[in-house]
């Protein structure tokens, strides 16, 4: 599979949990599986991004369970899905030896993506009564997560 759909398919991971993506690319660099040392994104790599991020994202787990929290098609949040989208895009692109601005751009169409198919699917799913939201929302949480590092373990 091409680097190009696998930072696509890492946008819709962004587009399913924001800071999931982000996350996932700091455990990537992290554990050696994109080389991101002396290139511009290397502060990906960083012990604090990798804390920052990951913490962030759990937070973002837990507050998507909420009934307050508002839809991820709404601008804030759709908003934040195409930019640490195209963050995580640009850092994969950039370890795949490709120009930064063509991975932030793939991944930021697939959050897009990945927010309105994630969003109508688990809304469909929960209206036709296959599961109730808090486990369409904790199987959701399942496919962001081993969805994006097993395409992060491709590269």
């Amino acid at each position: 599979m091409s680097a190009l759909i696998l930072i696509f398919l890492l946008g819709c991971v962004a587009g399913l949990r924001s800071l999931s993506a982000p996350a996932l690319v700091c455990w990537a660099a992290h554990l050696g599986w994109l080389p991101l040392g002396n290139t511009k994104l290397a502060v990906m790599s960083h012990p604090a991004a990798l804390i920052i991020f990951s913490v962030l994202a759990l937070l973002e787990l837990v507050a998507d369970k909420l009934p307050t929290t508002p839809a991820r098609t709404k601008a804030i949040g759709l908003s934040a899905r195409v930019v640490l989208g195209g963050l995580s895009g640009a850092a994969v692109g950039t370890s795949a030896g490709m120009d930064p601005f063509i991975g932030a751009a793939a991944a930021s169409v697939g959050a897009l993506a990945g927010a309105f198919a994630g969003y109508n699917v688990r809304r469909t799913v929960v209206l036709r009564g296959y599961l109730a939201d808090f486990p369409a929302a904790l199987t959701e949480d399942m496919l962001a997560i081993v969805g994006g590092l097993l395409l992060l373990r491709r590269f």
